[in-house]
Order: structure tokens, then sequence, then C-alpha cells
């Protein structure tokens, strides 16, 4: 018996001994890990959100310097969640992933799932499903009642650079005169004008841009030229703040705060 005891505090002695040595590494293992995003807002007291203020409905950048939109309000509720306060950082879609990295928390604002953007950061669950269609002047709704109508030789196809859009129009036209144009606040008003005939953006955005210009007809925006997703870009492997945000959105969706703000600026 006697040899028995010893033997098992030796075994004791061994498996603490062997605990003391390991725990240094495994503190320093813990001290290296990078500290979540989630835990840097909350010490911070703020949530940084990148946007680029020229994508209504979902945001608009007003003329004295404050933000609008549906994604405004999402980002607000977001926000009020971790209990801090928003900061919203003007960008631009071609500065949009640059400027996320090194200013912001999170990126909202009609941001489109793209492998593009996937390889250099994260994204939310999507918060709806969308994808392309042409707006014209519902004056030509009979000349341009399809894509194969809109891509013909003579046709003013505009667009604004550094997102989806671009990437879109760029892939699609084949006969079409292309042209860029660098406000997609002001972009739409070319087609009123007559200075360009069609734009192909968001099915979403044709559906609220023709509420701000009666002139304008969206071109089958329930039947989409491809699919596409929005969600939220987040940083890149910072899992515990991915699953905070995703909870969130479940959870808004669930109780109905998200639907409450999608019918305010989508219906």
């Amino acid at each position: 018996m006697t040899r028995f005891i010893r033997a098992a505090l030796l075994a004791g002695l061994t498996a603490l001994s062997l605990s003391l040595s390991l725990s240094p590494a495994l503190a320093d293992d813990a001290a290296a890990a990078p500290a979540s995003r989630l835990d840097q807002v909350i010490k911070a007291g703020k949530l940084r959100i990148c946007m680029t203020g020229d994508y209504k409905p979902f945001t608009y950048y007003r003329p004295d310097q404050s933000f609008e939109g549906m994604d405004v309000e999402l980002g607000q509720a977001l926000a009020k969640s971790l209990g801090v306060e928003t900061q919203f950082i003007k960008t631009t879609w071609s500065n949009l992933m640059n400027d996320f990295i090194a200013q912001c928390d999170i990126a909202m604002g009609g941001v489109s799932i793209t492998l593009d953007r996937a390889r250099k950061a994260a994204f939310s669950e999507p918060t709806m499903v969308d994808g392309k269609a042409p707006i014209i002047r519902c004056a030509d709704k009979d000349k341009f009642r399809n894509f194969d109508m809109i891509d013909q030789p003579g046709t003013r196809a505009i667009v604004n650079p550094g997102g989806t859009n671009e990437r879109f129009a760029r892939a699609r036209y084949k006969r079409a005169t292309l042209t860029l144009h660098p406000d997609n606040v002001t972009i739409f008003q070319q087609i009123v004008d007559g200075k360009a005939d069609v734009m192909v953006t968001d099915a979403s955005e044709t559906l609220w841009q023709s509420k701000l210009h009666p002139e304008l007809c969206p071109v089958t925006p329930d039947q989409p030229l491809q699919f596409a997703e929005k969600a939220y870009l987040l940083p890149q492997g910072d899992v515990a703040f991915k699953a905070y945000v995703d909870t969130w959105l479940h959870l808004a969706k669930a109780t109905g705060e998200y639907q409450q703000i999608f019918d305010k600026w989508l219906k």
C-alpha cells in the first residue's frame, strides 16, 4: 500500500511539474493572440462604420455632413446593442477596402458580397438578396425591354467606377457605349436629362431611384441579371466579432426590428 501511495504521489508531482512548466508557454500564447475587435469597440466606446454615402436608400451623405439611410439606422442599432456610439467614416467604392482595413470596424451601406473582397475581409451573414437590373427613362421602356435590347450600338450606358456596377458593366456590355460618371448621387439625373440612356445597378436601388425620379423605370427588377447578396464587411479572421454581428442581425430579423427599418426605406 505504501509503495502504491508513493507512486501515486510521484505521478501527481510529475503532472504538477509538467503543468507548471507548460503554463508560461500557454500564457505567452494567450498574450500573443490578438484581441477581438469586439473587445476593442467596447473599450473605445465607439463603432467606426465605413460607408460611401452615395448609395440610396442604404446610405446617403447629406449636405450637412451627416449620414442617413437604411444601413445608417441599422449601424446605429448595432452600436446601441454594444452600448457604444457610432462614428461614420466616409469612403468611396474605389477606396472602400483600404479605408475599411485602416480606419473602420465594419463597412455598411449596400456592400455586395464578392470573392475579391472576401480575399481581404470577412462578411456577416447576408442581409438581403439582390441582383443587377437596368434603369432607363420610362419613355424608352418599349425600346429597352431587356438587356439584349439595351446592349446595342448607339445605346449610351453609364456607370459609377470602383464597385460591382463597373465590374458588371465591363463584363456584360459588348456593343453599347460605356461612360464612367464619378458621382453616384447625380448619375441618375444624367439619364433623366438625356445625357445617358441606361444604368445597371442593384435592383433595390432601381426601385428606390424610380421613386425619387418618376421619369425613370426599372427593367424587370424582379428578374435580376445576376444573383447577388448584400452583407456587412468585417475584419478577416475575427471569429468573436463576426459571431456577435451575426447574432445581432439574426435577432434583429427575428424581432422585426430589421424589417421595420427595411420597410421604411425600401417599401
